[in-house]
């Protein structure tokens, strides 16, 4: 594990602000908006309605409001912030993955995931990525800059769109689950996150009305921002990135762990299922003989098993879906099988996570780096 190390950054470097749209708004700012701009409040419900429940983006397909309305309120409230640059599908054309352009022209990545039972999008928080893990390309690619609530919110959107539209095999439907485990570390760029969450599950027409229990937002370890998400009354599904038991190697593989070590961290994600009484999930991204030794396996189940087995933790195993050129590669099989026997036979709940994506480039980063 040679190679000269990026710097941790946590600050986002200043950068020129998209305009405001519709979803950077509260509900009762968008009243105000709305009257400022010379009309009756009761549009700002009906604007709600086309973009968080008909997601309607035409205003052709406004009915209700008047004809030489709708193009001036589309071009005061609802700028286009995503301009898609490619899309790839995979999975028989479930898995839609698109490589967005922002205003700036930074690059960002969405993946929309139907499954049988749910619709699942997995949303990009910042462009680029300071936290420097070595093994991740978005991390290798430094942190552009942050990601306003909006564009966050509009990457959900845009999933529940090609659904309501039969884009996408299945049927109709909509988005029934979030993950913030795209680009970026989404407790570094917390005001906007936990603004775009409070979005996702406003009721309709104020928000997409989804169930905070189909959230799921991830961290590498940031542990203020872990306490004070305990703190929010939403009970998202905190997922935290640990990667290795140990700090000697997390120290390698997970950069922040330099700030707040093993203990500290799963001891705020403890604190975390405590407060919320939400089942905390532990990511751990598999890598060829770096990670995935059977003492690594034995180590792990004792740092979480010290903190009780009350049900407060499951370890989500992942296999890593290595890019181009990386040393980092993922486990044979038969490690992977070994690390999952020793945690189940310690008592840790522990799944291996569907992989999907790898024909199209399905690490988050990997399509940007490439543009």
């Amino acid at each position: 594990m040679s190679g000269e190390p990026l710097p941790l950054v946590f600050e986002a470097p200043r950068r020129g602000k998209p305009p405001t749209h519709w979803a950077d708004l509260t509900p009762a700012q968008r009243r105000e908006a709305v009257e400022a701009a010379g009309q009756r409040a009761f549009r700002a419900r009906q604007l709600s309605a086309h973009y968080f429940e008909g997601f309607r983006a035409d205003p052709a397909e406004w009915t209700d409001l008047p004809s030489g309305l709708r193009e001036s309120l589309r071009d005061k409230f609802f700028p286009e912030l995503l301009h898609p640059v490619k899309t790839l599908t995979a999975d028989a054309g479930t898995t839609v993955k698109t490589l967005w352009r922002l205003h700036d022209g930074s690059r960002v990545e969405s993946v929309l995931m139907r499954y049988p039972d749910r619709a699942t999008m997995c949303v990009s928080s910042q462009a680029g990525c300071g936290m420097a893990c070595p093994f991740c390309a978005t991390g290798q690619g430094g942190l552009q800059r942050n990601m306003t609530t909006a564009e966050i919110v509009d990457q959900v959107v845009d999933g529940s769109r090609r659904l309501d539209r039969g884009e996408v095999p299945g049927g109709r439907g909509r988005v029934s689950n979030a993950v913030f485990m795209g680009m970026g570390e989404p407790l570094a760029n917390y005001r906007a996150v936990i603004g775009a969450v409070r979005q996702l599950t406003a009721p309709t027409p104020d928000g997409l009305g989804m169930s905070a229990r189909g959230i799921t937002v991830s961290t590498v370890g940031l542990v203020p921002r872990m306490q004070q998400l305990a703190t929010e009354g939403i009970p998202v599904t905190l997922a935290l990135s640990l990667h290795a038991p140990d700090d000697e190697l997390r120290d390698e593989l997970v950069p922040v762990n330099t700030r707040w070590n093993v203990e500290e961290v799963v001891d705020a994600a403890w604190n975390y299922a405590k407060v919320t009484r939400r089942r905390v999930s532990i990511e751990y991204a598999l890598i060829r003989d770096i990670n995935d030794q059977a003492h690594r396996a034995d180590l792990l189940a004792k740092v979480l098993r010290r903190r009780g087995n009350w049900g407060w933790v499951h370890v989500n195993l992942i296999p890593l879906n290595p890019t181009p050129g990386s040393k980092w590669t993922a486990s044979r099989r038969r490690d992977e099988e070994e690390f999952v026997r020793r945690l189940s036979a310690r008592g840790v709940p522990v799944t291996v996570r569907d992989t999907r994506g790898r024909e199209i480039d399905g690490a988050c980063g990997q399509l940007a780096a490439q543009a």
